[in-house]
């Protein structure tokens, strides 16, 4: 099963040979590319029933849970990697969510989508909220309750003592440009974050 774009970039944030847990996994399809291609190890947590069944098929140890509901089912540095895809904009307490991923593992790495792009602010500033390729739904019904630009998560880590390792802004086809290196805020459709809790 080929990896997303996004996915990709993940992997190569990632060393050979790390324990992994995969917050809203998904299919497994991360997990499973990490222990083939790099020797990973790990879980994935997710709370859809279909995508749990797929993660099985993939060979993935998979826990269904809510993480609204936290993680306390895991212990303190059990893992080196916590990764959270296109999820941290939907769970209610983003902010209790990412002491717990650093709390559980050495470093954290999420991906968001960037609520700052000109789209976003160009259908913004015609009074409507915006819908664009990485946020589809209408205001009524969309899952995402906690949408923020990149300044905006880049503020939390700083508020909350959160460094920073990498980071990179992407295209909705996933690709970084010099454009989107120099701009980001305002030209990252895709945010992509590496971090660890600062020393």
């Amino acid at each position: 099963m080929e990896l997303r774009a996004d996915q990709a970039l993940i992997a190569e944030w990632i060393r050979p040979g790390s324990r992994i847990l995969d917050l809203g996994c998904g299919d497994g399809r991360l997990l499973a590319a990490l222990q083939r291609e790099h020797g990973a190890s790990g879980y994935g947590v997710e709370i859809d029933q279909d995508n749990i069944v797929k993660c099985i098929a993939n060979g993935i140890n998979v826990v269904q849970s809510n993480l609204d509901d936290g993680l306390t089912d895991f212990d303190d540095n059990s893992f080196d990697y916590v990764v959270m895809t296109q999820t941290i904009q939907a769970v209610r307490f983003p902010q209790r969510l990412l002491h717990e991923m650093l709390r559980i593992g050495r470093e954290g790495i999420v991906t968001f989508p960037n609520m700052g792009h000109w789209k976003c602010r160009i259908q913004l500033a015609f009074g409507k909220m915006p819908i664009t390729r990485h946020l589809p739904n209408a205001w009524h019904n969309t899952p995402n309750i906690h949408i923020c630009t990149i300044s905006d998560f880049e503020d939390l880590c700083v508020s909350e003592n959160i460094e920073v390792l990498q980071r990179t802004a992407v295209d909705s086809e996933h690709r970084a440009g010099l454009a989107m290196r120099v701009l980001p805020n305002l030209l990252g459709e895709i945010a992509m974050y590496r971090f660890r809790r600062s020393p």
